[in-house]
């Protein structure tokens, strides 16, 4: 009962629940179910009484087809003399036009096994071992045999002794003409490949192995699993099947042969389609929804006014909600009612206000956020913030300033552009204590509306127009690493949210900046390491001592000549400076050997190539340097070693470093001769272009050196 006060001290629900009442939805709806149901079933019901009662029709009529061609066989085997078994004919025109109607063909098998046709000739007929001859001979019954089809259906033959006393034992074999066995009177009414079916019915046979004796519907026919299997078990039984696209009601019975004839019993089975069944619903269907539509139209006319009033806010609603859906959050919804949808409507604009800051906000700081946290050196992360907090806090100005991590009173400050100045702007600043100071004192966020001397963090925002800024200081381990200053022309209306949105941001510029400064950090420490180790590995013999260093920088000038891109330049640069670290596995007294070396000595000299990449392998981050190490001393036309590549089969950095190596080499001392001039040097690596050196690396090498020919 409270739940009935509660719903109609709504107006909205007076309506609709006044609508409902007149209209008797659940009356009419219920009626049209319940009367559709039992005619259906009705309809249903006859079908299969009538489906039952044909099948029991068709079983006799089977067996009567099959009784008449026996007799019929006995007949001729009576009616034949001996002349006749040498083809000549002695029965009457009429007997042979009656047999050809309804058989296919007729043989006399003799007990030789001759085959004499009386009527017609069996091509590909059953086979007839010698224990089915007997068995035909030796019954009392006529044998009715059946052979499979491919694509097709089954053929049906019926064979009987032709004179039992005869001591020859001779075969009458006849194949029958199936239609006219399944349809009475189908051979004067009906040609081969007309129906005589009533509409939506079809009917089947399938033999003892159900193999199809014959099917209404054109091959292939196939049967559930389960409907197969019972009909092995049951002699009648009731299924429904779909072929086609068609639903159908079917039975299926066994037409028992063994107790008149020598023969397996065969499976009738007589459908008929749902469609067909529920055709008389047609005008059933029309008549019913006549007065259902009549009803609906009384209903429709007293309730046309109520249903108005609702319709017209809902649909209002529901493009609106639809458009906020388009994320069109500048839509409203006008709704004159003074009930609960213009209550509603209220609220919807109210929301759709709130929806638009908030996704607009939620937007643009997802993707700053991306953008700050996927950039990976400081001046990305700047530009990123510079040129999309202006749109976000819809200030006039934005300033970036980053402080040194060493010393935390100077940095630089970065200013987007403006109609006097263009592109990003920069300078260096240095922090006043009493301006650090009131940045520790107010870590979170800072309102400013300096008058005069504003801090030199925000120097060149005012310079811009800015008279009010909102400064978010940016600390990392208690030390400040940076500020973002938002610039305002007038003092902004910020509330709680834009406040926590913006410390938010800053905060995630914060951890972009540590990470980039991380990133910065850790690319020195490794080249760093890299210099270093190149140096230990030169150090080793007073006559390398900077081979690395100055063939990397011939090889990175050879690299940009032809166009290498920053990662290949990265890693032609690793792998110059650690090209020979494996003369750390070559003694002193073969590295400064002022003679000729021997041949052992050569061999164990060649090896620090593999040695060295052998020593590299185990780092993965150096797996694209490996090949340039292993390979720095194979040459163009497959002489070098260690494993004698040639052309592209050496690696591209490999192919440089053998250029800019020997070219060091060469002008550089060595315990076994004197460094030679430079134009010696550059003749020398021109004279092995296309022989032991890359032709395209050579003329890059040249144009590098001044002498492109």
């Amino acid at each position: 009962m409270k739940f009935k006060k509660t719903f109609l001290r709504s107006k909205v629900g007076q309506r609709i629940f006044l609508l409902f009442v007149l209209c008797a939805l659940i009356p009419i709806v219920s009626l049209a179910i319940l009367g559709f149901t039992q005619v259906t079933g009705q309809l249903k019901e006859q079908s299969e009484n009538r489906i039952k009662g044909a099948c029991k029709d068709w079983v006799m009529s089977i067996l009567e087809g099959l009784t008449l061609r026996e007799n019929e066989m006995k007949m001729l085997a009576s009616s034949y003399e001996v002349s006749f078994y040498s083809s000549t004919e002695t029965s009457s025109q009429e007997i042979r036009t009656r047999l050809k109607q309804r058989f296919n063909a007729i043989v006399r098998i003799s007990d030789e096994g001759k085959v004499i046709p009386l009527i017609g000739g069996i091509l590909n007929g059953p086979e007839l071992t010698q224990k089915v001859k007997e068995n035909i001979i030796s019954s009392d019954k006529t044998t009715i045999l059946t052979k499979n089809n491919p694509g097709g259906f089954s053929r049906i033959f019926m064979g009987i002794a032709f004179d039992p006393e005869n001591q020859r034992k001779e075969i009458l074999l006849a194949e029958i003409k199936s239609l006219h066995l399944w349809y009475k009177g189908a051979e004067e009414s009906y040609g081969d490949e007309e129906n005589p079916l009533p509409p939506g019915t079809e009917f089947f046979v399938l033999d003892h192995e159900k193999n199809l004796l014959y099917s209404s519907l054109p091959l292939p026919v196939s049967f559930p699993e389960e409907v197969m299997r019972d009909m092995n078990v049951t002699h009648s039984d009731q299924f429904e099947w779909g072929h086609g696209g068609k639903e159908y009601i079917a039975r299926s019975r066994k037409v028992f042969l063994p107790g008149q004839f020598n023969a397996s019993g065969w499976t009738i089975v007589l459908g008929e389609s749902v469609r067909n069944i529920l055709l008389p619903m047609k005008n059933f269907r029309i008549i019913f929804l006549g007065i259902v539509l009549m009803s609906l139209w009384v209903v429709l006319i007293l309730s046309i006014g109520q249903i108005r009033k609702s319709l017209i806010p809902l649909v209002k609603l529901k493009e609106g909600t639809q458009r906020i859906a388009k994320r069109e959050f500048d839509s409203r919804v006008e709704v004159e009612s003074r009930d609960e949808f213009g209550e509603l409507a209220g609220s919807f604009n109210t929301m759709a206000g709130q929806l638009g800051r908030q996704f607009k906000a939620l937007t643009t700081m997802g993707e700053i956020d991306r953008a700050i946290l996927s950039a990976l050196n400081t001046e990305k992360i700047v530009d990123t913030v510079i040129s999309r907090m202006r749109e976000l806090f819809s200030c006039v100005g934005v300033s970036v300033t980053v402080f040194d991590s060493d010393n935390g009173s100077t940095g630089r400050i970065y200013t987007g552009e403006s109609r006097l100045y263009k592109g990003r702007q920069s300078r260096e600043i240095e922090l006043q204590p009493q301006h650090r100071q009131m940045l520790q004192d107010n870590q979170e966020t800072l309102l400013l509306n300096p008058d005069k001397d504003p801090p030199p963090y925000l120097a060149p925002l005012v310079r811009r127009g800015s008279r009010s800024f909102l400064v978010l200081p940016i600390f990392l381990e208690k030390k400040l690493r940076g500020i973002v200053s938002l610039g305002y022309s007038n003092p902004p209306h910020l509330d709680q949210e834009d406040l926590d949105q913006s410390r938010q941001l800053t905060n995630q510029v914060a951890v972009a900046l540590s990470n980039a400064q991380l990133i910065e950090d850790l690319s020195k420490l490794n080249w760093g390491t890299l210099r270093a180790l190149a140096r230990a590995i030169d150090a080793k013999s007073p006559w390398t001592a900077g081979h690395s260093e100055r063939g990397a920088q011939i090889a990175l000038q050879i690299g940009k000549k032809l166009g290498l891109s920053k990662d290949e330049m990265d890693t032609l640069n690793r792998g110059a400076l650690l090209h020979d670290i494996g003369k750390i596995g070559i003694g002193p007294e073969i590295l400064d050997k002022e003679g000729k070396l021997t041949k052992k000595e050569i061999q164990l000299m060649n090896e620090h190539a593999r040695l060295g990449a052998t020593i590299l392998s185990p780092i993965a981050a150096y797996a694209e340097v490996i090949p340039m190490v292993l390979q720095h001393h194979e040459n163009f036309d497959g002489t070098g070693y260690p494993d004698g590549l040639a052309g592209e089969n050496i690696s591209r950095g490999a192919r440089i470093l053998a250029v800019a190596d020997r070219f060091e080499s060469l002008t550089a001392d060595r315990p076994y001769r004197k460094a030679l001039d430079q134009k010696i040097a550059v003749e020398y690596i021109k004279e092995r272009e296309g022989s032991e050196l890359d032709p395209e690396i050579v003329q890059a090498f040249l144009e590098v050196m001044g002498q492109d020919k």
